[in-house]
């Protein structure tokens, strides 16, 4: 039996709006971002109705995010700090342009495809095997169903990229997601995965950037 794998990105954050990296500190939605949320919860109930499982990363733009489903089908959210977005250590808070200024030789690595450690914090890789255990521990315990998965542009992006069995670090290939897009993977009962959908958007579009 397959297990769909659905994975949304949060809402609009006030980083994200202020071009700021923003890592595993949070910022709070913005109103379109609260928005996003809630026209999100409408698409994913119309188009997978009542998920068997739902998971949201602990940070709480991913998990207001959830809250609109949450409300909407009366489903239980389980918070998993695995899926998480990616560490950015000092880069924390600071705008792209400002590091772009101060780091352009660690800039110009990560362009180059080097997984490093943005502000000494995570790395790619890291990250991507941290979320890849969290959504194939939740298809074993599904079984076969939906999981729906409240996360964020890094996670995403890397999870695409293992269940493609593309080398890390390359999820860079992949779009950045757009607030509260859709991607959605089937994992099969030998390991199997495939790519159904990749950021489809399902609300007013807001920031693109990842962190």
């Amino acid at each position: 039996m397959t297990v769909r794998l659905v994975l949304v990105r949060h809402g609009e954050s006030r980083w994200n709006a202020e071009d700021r990296y923003q890592g595993q500190a949070d910022s709070g939605l913005t109103t379109l971002g609260l928005e996003q949320a809630e026209v999100a919860a409408a698409v994913l109930a119309d188009r997978f109705g009542a998920a068997d499982l739902v998971l949201a990363s602990d940070l709480p733009r991913a998990r207001d995010t959830a809250g609109a489903y949450e409300r909407l089908l009366r489903l239980p959210v389980r918070a998993d700090a695995r899926l998480r977005e990616v560490d950015v250590g000092d880069w924390t808070g600071r705008t792209f342009a400002d590091v772009a200024a101060s780091h352009p030789e660690q800039l110009a690595e990560f362009k180059r495809g080097v997984d490093i450690r943005r502000g000494g914090g995570e790395t790619y890789a890291e990250v991507r095997e941290r979320v890849w255990a969290t959504l194939t521990e939740a298809a074993t315990e599904v079984g076969a169903g939906t999981v729906l998965a409240f996360a964020h542009g890094g996670p995403i992006r890397v999870a695409t990229a293992a269940a493609l069995r593309v080398p890390s670090p390359g999820h860079t290939a992949f779009a950045p997601p757009v607030n509260c897009s859709i991607t959605v993977l089937d994992h099969g009962p030998d390991g199997a995965t495939a790519l159904v959908a990749y950021n489809v958007a399902t609300a007013p579009a807001g920031a693109a950037r990842t962190d």
